[in-house]
């Protein structure tokens, strides 16, 4: 871009990184939003959360600085940092839910981005920076080279230098970085990977205005459903499939990856615990960096996942559909219409019913008629003094059907299959009739019941009679077999 008087003019009166280092709040604006949003790399929160959190902030800042100090609401704060005249925060609403959400504005985090850079440095590497760039212009050497000669020497010198590099460390000579030279690249990786996370939020803004865009404009299309789909579509894959589109593909491909993330924690954790990167006593975050880039490349998937979801709920859209229908209606209406007004029919064309009140007068409303109350008789209940036998209370009999179970699986581990009246022959029924039903309701795992309809069966048991006496019961019944499965 040429920095040039006009260039400058309209930057600032129009960005939003040159409003805020021009605002008068600026000290509170840049620290506050860098504590909540980029430190602990928060895509986005709450309107109570993020309010409460600058009460806190303005009343640590009143206590030290004077009770005058930034007066007002937080949340009026808030409000003004997302007015479209400052842009410096987004409020939106989520799906769902009636609470404001914040989020940081890529050309705030420019702003603060730079506002770190002028803090003096103990320690400035320049080393890193140029292999960096030496390694780059390799690379783009070296990747658009279509000369197969070419290529095959340049993979060969880069072999012989690994391959003597591998000789020297067999003989012993093991050269490692310096103290500076560590430092010098650690220094490096911690700015670029804060700057990845910035450029994050700026893909995601590209995405969102695209978003809006196709929002506006469903909203305002009056034509053929197919031609703006036709547009839309254009330009969503004009959006992937352009530069910044294919390298946020590629970025997001590798980190995807199990082995990649699992590598990049290997290295953190080797290189955090070198004395060197220790004494720059870097962020706690930096252990993690890669799960923020995580983080903010799922940001930017869910911005693109709303867009496909616009346009599904564009096809999907039925009342769209019903009152395109209803106003080409409307249109034939007026048209014919038109068509008749200079030229009425003879006669009668149409007619109306005549349009009357109704009225309801007060004295033919029905009354009011209670409703009938149930009479509840309060008489005392009495204990009664009639001799009773509660013997019959205790005779309930219980069948025990696990233990009829096993007396199946016992029968089953002598044969493969066991008739009901052989199994009735080696366990006498002891409860009678309802000891027999609760057989032929057995169903285990390691067995299962078969009856055979062809042949029948005698099965007899003993019972107490009321006045104690011992009388036979017979029970006639199709032939019940009890088979062993084959995982029994």
């Amino acid at each position: 871009m040429k920095l040039d008087h006009a260039t400058l003019e309209g930057l600032r009166a129009n960005h939003p990184a040159w409003r805020l280092l021009a605002a008068r709040n600026a000290p509170l604006i840049v620290s506050f939003l860098q504590r909540v949003f980029i430190a602990p790399n928060i895509r986005t929160m709450g309107a109570a959360d993020l309010a409460e959190a600058l009460e806190d902030e303005l009343y640590g800042l009143r206590e030290r600085i004077g009770q005058d100090a930034y007066a007002g609401a937080a949340i009026d704060f808030l409000n003004a940092w997302a007015k479209p005249e400052n842009g410096w925060l987004r409020k939106f609403y989520r799906q769902g839910s009636d609470e404001p959400q914040f989020d940081l504005m890529p050309a705030t985090e420019k702003a603060i981005a730079w506002l770190g850079t002028l803090a003096e440095r103990s320690f400035v590497g320049t080393e890193s920076r140029l292999l960096t760039l030496f390694d780059l212009l390799r690379q783009m050497s070296e990747g658009s080279e279509v000369n197969p000669e070419r290529r095959l020497a340049e993979l060969q010198k880069r072999r012989d230098e690994l391959d003597a590099e591998m000789a020297l460390v067999r003989a012993g000579h093991v050269e490692v970085l310096n103290d500076t030279e560590l430092k010098d690249r650690f220094q490096q990786f911690q700015q670029l990977a804060r700057e990845l996370l910035t450029d994050f939020r700026e893909v995601e803004h590209n995405f969102r205005q695209l978003d809006r865009s196709v929002r506006e404009r469903i909203a305002l299309w009056d034509g053929a459903k197919g031609a703006l789909l036709r547009e839309i579509m254009g330009e969503r894959d004009a959006i992937a499939d352009s530069d910044q589109g294919r390298s946020f593909r590629a970025f997001w491909d590798f980190l995807m990856s199990s082995t990649r993330q699992q590598e990049l924690t290997d290295l953190l954790v080797r290189v955090l615990a070198l004395e060197p990167v220790a004494q720059l006593k870097p962020d706690v975050r930096t252990r993690r960096v890669h799960y923020d880039w995580l983080e903010a490349g799922e940001h930017t998937q869910r911005t693109v996942a709303q867009l496909s979801q616009q346009l599904r709920r564009f096809l999907d859209d039925q009342a769209w559909l019903e009152n395109r229908r209803i106003m080409d209606i409307l249109h034939g209406i007026e048209a014919k219409a038109l068509a008749l007004r200079a030229t009425p029919p003879p006669g009668e064309c149409t007619w109306l019913d005549d349009s009357a009140a109704d009225i309801e007068l007060p004295m033919e409303r029905p009354l009011h008629t209670p409703s009938i109350k149930p009479q509840f008789d309060t008489a005392a209940l009495l204990a009664g003094d009639g001799a009773l036998d509660a013997s019959a209370l205790y005779d309930q009999v219980v069948i025990d059907k696990q233990q009829l179970a096993r007396n199946v699986r016992q029968a089953l581990q002598q044969q493969s299959q066991v008739s009901l009246r052989e199994l009735c022959e080696r366990q006498p029924l002891q409860h009678g009739l309802a000891e027999l039903i609760a057989y032929l309701q057995l169903d285990g795992g390691a067995f299962h019941t078969v009856v055979d309809e062809d042949e029948s069966d005698l099965i007899s048991w003993r019972s107490v009679d009321h006045d104690g006496s011992i009388a036979l019961r017979r029970a006639h019944l199709p032939r019940v077999i009890f088979v062993r499965t084959s995982n029994g």
